[in-house]
């Protein structure tokens, strides 16, 4: 058996990810349904141990102390790139897109509550299996799952993970039928162009403001600023977060980190002294995520899972009914048209996976049917930095309930 310390667990967790990103080119099939690279990987890995566990073997011990901190970091990322700035572009698209992706995540979580109290389980199993994991996908699910444990959510880890993976391969298989579906059977206008110049000049929008390339000094400078704020959002997001856990709320620990690091972002929107880079906030952010989910799911113990399968395939199959329903809704108050039914593809995408579902999803549509800008412009936003905030409040309040 091997003890591996904090610098080679982490170290593990790399060669898992790289494990991980080998598969995906190797098999099509886990690329073209957008499986994260560290899920795969570190799935393996757990699969794996399961094995071993079988054979009453132990394969390692990890030291996971650094887990913790890559988790916190990304999420800091996710609230350092979090600008009301970006509302102003399609604000009111915006805002709208999210007040219903909100809102649906609470009708998720009172869906996933029903399954979990018809099959006896405790409530919250059934908000772990909801927003938590759908709209929140994994990094959410693994964030909130020590919460849950606390709870009384026996093996939430293992939950997250089977909960989180499910929903994304259900992501890439729906959003885009749901969306075809829509624009035949109303025969919608559809644009004729080629989609490349028209998502590229959305996604540059939301990108960056198209200055050229910086030169090296620049691009070390700009990462040294990114890191710095990063770790001061950190320290101070603790204060925060202790401050709030003070008054009895539940909350997991990126949550002060998260705002302090938006603060930190439009306080630096308006006066310029910083000069935060997005795209280097946001790779930051990537790897330190992918590290997380990496060695997270090493640590997985799939064992846990044995019992929960029936109640978890229930949920899912209800929860792809409801979003492909709800879909409808998006459609129509996101304005009728050719890019509202882009946006309810990428809606399924990201209420049952991640952002990347969600653009996948968005991607195939516009290759077939033509550019939607709008589409492009909105989902983006909401999936990638907005929904975050307002489900960990969905989350919170779920689970402050019944704690």
């Amino acid at each position: 058996m091997l003890e591996l310390d904090a610098v080679q667990t982490l170290a593990l967790g790399g060669l898992t990810l790289f494990l991980g990103y080998a598969l995906c080119r190797a098999i099509p099939v886990l690329s073209r349904y957008n499986l994260p690279a560290p899920v795969i990987g570190g799935l393996v890995v757990a699969l794996a141990v399961l094995a071993a566990h079988t054979q009453d073997t132990v394969l390692f011990t990890l030291d996971t102390s650094l887990q913790t901190p890559l988790m916190i970091a990304f999420f800091t990322t996710i609230g350092v790139n979090a600008s009301v700035a970006l509302l102003k572009i399609s604000g009111r698209q915006v805002l709208l897109f999210l007040a219903l992706a909100s809102g649906f995540a609470v009708v998720q979580n009172l869906l996933g509550i029903l399954v979990a109290t018809g099959f006896g389980l405790h409530p919250l199993f059934g908000v772990l299996a909801g927003s938590t994991t759908l709209t929140g996908g994994p990094a959410t699910g693994l964030a909130f799952a020590p919460l849950f444990e606390e709870a009384g959510v026996a093996g939430a880890e293992s939950v997250a993970l089977a909960s989180a993976m499910a929903g994304i391969v259900c992501g890439g298989l729906v959003g885009g039928p749901v969306a075809t579906m829509l624009i035949r059977r109303l025969r919608l206008r559809t644009p004729e162009s080629s989609p490349d110049a028209a998502m590229v000049a959305a996604m540059a929008t939301v990108d960056g403001d198209g200055d050229p390339a910086p030169d090296e000094a620049a691009r070390e400078f700009g990462a040294l600023k990114s890191i710095v704020v990063i770790l001061v959002a950190m320290w101070l997001g603790s204060w925060v977060s202790a401050g709030i856990s003070a008054t009895g709320l539940t909350l997991p620990a990126y949550v002060g980190a998260m705002l302090v690091g938006a603060l930190i972002r439009n306080i630096d929107d308006r006066t310029g002294w910083i000069g935060l880079p997005v795209r280097t906030t946001d790779l930051i952010g990537n790897i330190c995520l992918a590290l997380f989910l990496a060695v997270a799911l090493m640590n997985l113990k799939l064992w846990e899972l044995a019992g929960l399968a029936t109640p978890l395939l229930v949920n899912l199959a209800l929860q792809v009914l409801i979003v492909a329903l709800f879909c409808g809704v998006v459609f129509r108050l996101m304005g009728r048209d050719y890019d509202a039914a882009v946006m309810g593809g990428g809606f399924v995408g990201f209420m049952l996976g991640t952002t990347a579902n969600a653009m996948a999803v968005m991607r195939t549509l516009v290759e077939r049917y033509g550019p939607a800008p709008r589409a492009f412009l909105v989902a983006p936003l909401v999936g990638a930095f907005f929904i975050d905030f307002t489900n960990a409040l969905v989350i919170t309040g779920f689970i402050n309930f019944w704690h």
